[in-house]
């Protein structure tokens, strides 16, 4: 892969400029903290080209990826469209040169994440997703202690859960044939988080469940809403299992989003604190407190220092396939009723 001399001399741009969050924007604001330079946006909103214009004053704006891809010398694209978009704009950029960060969820099914990666070797060019949270507080305080100290030994059980009782809201994130299903928005996340404790272990098993049809005549999308409920249990080789569930259904769920359970005691973790129970000669203690401060800038600075001067990719390719390969058999496990051996890239 050819090297750039200096950060900033790597255009950036990106695919997608509208959201409620204004994602655009926070990719080229981040881009340009790392020192890389905001080059080009893309989006087919009129309007929101006129915001671009205005956030980024002389940046080049297009109606089109196709004419993005003709006419600019953009470097690297990150792309911030609805989840079931990203693997055919990725394969577009990737096939015309360019490097690529998709926001996650990287893809939708395992098919297009390797056909992604097989894109991006062929070219040899960088491909990553938007994984800013490998970098939040929790993670990076659950990974101090149950990976660096072992503070609750082996590890062989994690339990995820998100949620809550509530018809889902009118957005393209409810719409199952544009978001992917209820799993991808959040339970990528918190699936990464817990892939980075399970550093190492192999799946071998993916089993799904779901209960749809509740609230789907009460949305716009009818038929195409999401599922009410749905969960993944992953078996792993050294006879490991995580549970992932999300669920618009549950009107009890257990507090904190993680749980982990390991040979001398467990550990839960949310977004701001964590509590630590371990057990020694009978006795119980309980720890709790407050994560640090995320370091989410990580993510691209890790992508500049990658293309200047070789530094290892935190967010390889390889590793952003792994949660949505666990999606992806998660749900074609609930279609067939039957666990499905994993795949590996």
């Amino acid at each position: 892969m050819k090297q750039f001399k200096q950060a900033g001399d790597i255009k950036v741009g990106v695919i997608g400029y509208g959201g409620a969050f204004n994602m655009g924007k926070v990719h080229l604001d981040e881009m340009r903290r790392a020192g890389m330079t905001p080059t080009a946006v893309a989006e087919i909103d009129a309007a929101r080209l006129k915001v671009a214009e205005t956030d980024f004053p002389g940046i080049e704006t297009y109606g089109s990826v196709a004419a993005m891809l003709k006419q600019s010398a953009v470097n690297l694209l990150a792309i911030i469209t609805p989840h079931t978009t990203h693997a055919k704009l990725a394969l577009q950029c990737l096939r015309a040169g360019r490097h690529v960060v998709c926001e996650k969820p990287f893809a939708v099914t395992t098919a297009e994440c390797d056909a992604m990666i097989a894109a991006a070797r062929r070219r040899g060019v960088m491909l990553s997703t938007y994984h800013n949270r490998h970098w939040d507080g929790c993670a990076l305080e659950a990974v101090r202690q149950l990976v660096k100290e072992k503070a609750i030994g082996d590890v062989y059980r994690v339990e995820i859960n998100w949620g809550q009782y509530g018809q889902p809201g009118d957005w393209w994130r409810t719409s199952k044939s544009i978001s992917g299903g209820i799993l991808y928005d959040w339970g990528v996340h918190l699936l990464e988080y817990s892939l980075q404790v399970l550093a190492g272990a192999q799946m071998t098993e993916v089993s799904g469940f779901a209960h749809t049809g509740f609230w789907a005549s009460r949305t716009k999308w009818q038929k195409d809403t999401n599922e009410d409920d749905a969960a993944a249990i992953v078996r792993f080789k050294g006879g490991q299992v995580l549970m992932l569930r999300v669920s618009q259904l549950e009107a009890n769920m257990r507090p904190g989003w993680i749980h982990f359970t390991g040979t001398r005691g467990a550990y839960s973790m949310s977004h701001g604190d964590w509590a630590l129970h371990t057990v020694q000669n009978g006795v119980k203690t309980v720890r709790s407190g407050s994560s640090p401060k995320s370091e989410g800038w990580r993510f691209y600075q890790n992508v500049a220092d990658h293309l200047t001067r070789g530094a290892k990719l935190t967010i390889t390719a390889e590793w952003a396939r792994r949660p949505i390969h666990i999606i992806d058999w998660a749900g074609q496990s609930a279609q067939r009723g039957t666990a499905l051996k994993t795949k590996y890239a």
